[in-house]
């Protein structure tokens, strides 16, 4: 009796809007609310409300009839795709929104890969019917051949005179089929749909797997509705079938047809194959069911924070029952590269709640395939598994973007340090897609952001909750080597009553092939220094590399030869000879000069064909190196190039600009290079 059904779809498709329609049908919200106003129910936030777009996962249960249905809306954003994936892990099915006015582009294609690539069972609704330009059918031609011969339609519109709709025909259920006199209006109806009819009925059928109902339906025998209806819900729930459902939330044309669609034509969560879990330190796989008597075993699939009540945790139970006052085991493994440490902690759930966007109603248990928010629970972060603390389960967390867009930040005095770590430890808990950095060279503060849109919530984030921030730009961490071999003079002599201060060192400096790292070579004969004292200059060497000659610029790749020197039988010491080690390092840099290393990141840019010259031509221009091009799905590429880390600071803008939002993009360590020397020495 639960239908846990996520919005999906590009920004602007009416995600929002439709959501709005459909709780105002079913008696959930008085009045449906406007995104322009930003009354809505899912968009709360600040953000959301100030730019007019969803920025986060928001959940809108309704009733309809005796089914509770969750709806799930996420952002259309390619930088919020973090937030997608979190309702996919929560929803058995996804509902993807297609404007009538813009049919499909690069970036939804993409969105629908995402919900295929985790095999979510999908429908297509056409919204924004009442749009100018809006043209259904083309629409659902569009989605057809971006979607594949799976997508048909459930429902196709029914015109005024002046073209506008103003109701549906269903393919299965119009009555139209059961008259026996039919008008001439009828007649045209009837022939304009009999060809999709016929379509979706033999793709219903076929998808059913039984032969005999295919060779009554080829017979000339009617299929009674109930049969096929049952029969489309196992081909949604399979992904063979796709139904399309047009949808007007202004006029509310299509409404009641979408709400009774979802009850009859989409999966409940007892067909939604569980993912598997293990203990806590990962052994023991064991595969769960839906069961409410089950064994407990819930998800944090998302986090925020409430100016009152505190940090508020949307979970998905996939077995068992939660209850208020109980006690639950938390466990966060896997995500320490992003800023989550791996964490085990019993905790007490003191209240239960039904979201209704920001709003939350408290209930009395939240059984298997439901969704529920806690709050409170103040280990749990986005991706944890919450268990009875008698049988600790752990659920691997669903794989997330790579952000690539860095962002330094700094608090605007010290007086704002305190609260800004305070709000970067509820960022990093609430947002997964989000990484810090603490980059010890550049003693930057580095926050790893999805694209700009993701950037500028993330900032705006952090000073509604009271933190005064700037940023700067980013600073690549640099390298030097030498430019040559050379030789270096270390003399350290200082007298100035009592015991003094003597050390001399010869050494000689010869660069080493990139990636070689630093070498120290003792050649000392005849005791020149005593053997004592040679840790003490290699000491005082190595901290001088990792120092620089040039402050913040290590040297790398060089191999260092102690060949002479001399010691003071009272005056040595420990001391001294590190100071010269490092005097005779600087003499040898001055003699060799320097040669500015810089960091070469491979990026791999998958791009639609029809972009692919912008993206090269863009690569050249930073200084980038294709290093091959190859064909990925059918009108993609896939480019892969060396690029200088600074000149990819913006990259996941710029690239997302270049191609209509379209392509995407890794990027990974490859070496350091040398930097021209003209852009040297601007650094």
């Amino acid at each position: 009796m639960i239908r846990n059904v996520v919005l999906v779809g590009p920004s602007a498709s009416g995600k929002t809007t439709l959501a709005e329609a459909l709780l105002a049908a079913t008696g959930t919200v008085n009045r449906a609310g406007s995104v322009v106003e930003g009354t809505t129910v899912c968009d709360h936030e600040p953000a959301a409300i100030e730019q007019q777009r969803s920025v986060g996962l928001a959940v809108a249960p309704m009733q309809h009839g005796e089914y509770r249905v969750n709806l799930i809306d996420t952002p259309g954003y390619a930088d919020f795709v973090g937030e997608l994936r979190a309702g996919l892990r929560a929803a058995d099915a996804a509902l993807f929104v297609v404007s009538a006015a813009e049919g499909v582009d690069a970036a939804t294609q993409t969105l629908w890969h995402e919900c295929g690539a985790v095999g979510m069972p999908r429908a297509v609704v056409i919204s924004r019917l009442d749009a100018p330009r809006a043209n259904v059918e083309a629409a659902i031609a569009s989605c057809r051949e971006a979607f594949g011969s799976g997508v048909l339609p459930l429902y196709l519109p029914h015109h005024d005179g002046d073209g506008s709709v103003n109701g549906l025909v269903g393919l299965i259920t119009a009555s139209i089929y059961d008259r026996e006199g039919v008008s001439d209006a009828d007649r045209e109806v009837k022939g304009r749909i009999s060809g999709p009819r016929d379509e979706l009925i033999e793709s219903i059928i076929s998808e059913s797997e039984d032969e005999y109902l295919m060779e009554r339906y080829l017979g000339g025998e009617t299929i009674d509705e109930q049969t096929l209806i049952a029969d489309l819900e196992t081909a949604v729930a399979r992904g063979g079938l796709h139904p399309v459902m047009p949808v007007c939330a202004v006029t509310g044309v299509g409404v009641p047809e979408l709400l009774d669609g979802i009850i009859r034509g989409f999966p409940s969560p007892l067909e939604h194959k569980l993912p598997q879990f293990t203990d806590p330190d990962g052994r023991n796989p064991r595969t769960l069911t839906p069961d409410p008597s089950g064994p407990l075993a819930a998800e944090v699939v998302h986090t925020s924070v409430d100016s009152y009540v505190g940090r508020v945790s949307l979970a998905r139970v996939f077995s068992g029952t939660m209850r208020p006052e109980r006690p639950v085991h938390v466990s966060g493994h896997g995500m320490a590269e992003r800023g989550h440490p791996d964490h085990d902690e019993d905790e007490r759930v003191a209240h239960l709640y039904s979201p209704l966007g920001q709003n939350l109603r408290e209930v009395s248990h939240c059984v298997a395939g439901d969704l529920c928010a806690l709050t409170k629970i103040g280990s749990a972060e986005t991706g944890d598994t919450l268990s009875d603390p008698s049988d600790p389960l752990l659920l691997t967390p669903w794989p997330m973007p790579e952000p690539l867009l860095p962002i330094a930040v700094t608090a605007h005095t010290r007086s704002d340090e305190d609260a800004l770590a305070r709000n970067l430890n509820r960022l990093i808990a609430a947002d997964p897609s989000l990484r810090l950095e603490r980059a010890s060279e550049t003693h930057q503060l580095v926050l790893w952001c999805m694209g700009e849109a993701h950037a500028e919530v993330v900032l705006q984030r952090l000073r509604e909750g009271g933190a005064e921030i700037d940023t700067e730009p980013v600073r690549v961490a640099l390298r030097q080597t030498f430019a040559q071999s050379a030789k270096g003079h270390g003399r350290h002599v200082k007298q100035s009553g009592g015991h003094g201060q003597y050390a001399v060192c010869d050494i000689e400096v010869e660069p080493l092939p990139r990636g070689s790292g630093v070498e120290f070579v003792d050649k000392v004969v005849g005791g020149a220094i005593p053997r004592q004292f040679i840790p003490s200059v290699e000491k005082g060497v190595r901290h001088q590399i990792e120092r620089g000659i040039e402050e913040g610029q290590p040297l790398v790749d060089l191999r260092i030869t102690l060949v002479d020197g001399k010691a003071h039988s009272v005056d040595s010491s420990d001391a001294a000879f590190q100071t010269a080690g490092a005097l005779a390092l600087k003499a040898a840099a001055e003699q060799a000069g320097l040669v500015t290393l810089e960091p070469l990141d491979e990026i791999e840019v998958h791009i639609p064909d029809e972009h692919l010259g912008a993206v090269l031509g863009d690569l050249s221009g930073r200084r980038g190196k294709v290093v091959g091009t190859e064909p990925e799905d059918a009108g993609w590429t896939v480019v892969r190039a060396h690029v200088p880390a600074s000149e990819l600071t913006r990259y996941a803008i710029n690239v997302r600009s270049l191609s209509s939002g379209s392509a995407r993009f890794t990027r990974q360590f490859e070496r350091y290079d040398q930097m021209p020397e003209a852009l040297a020495g601007k650094k």
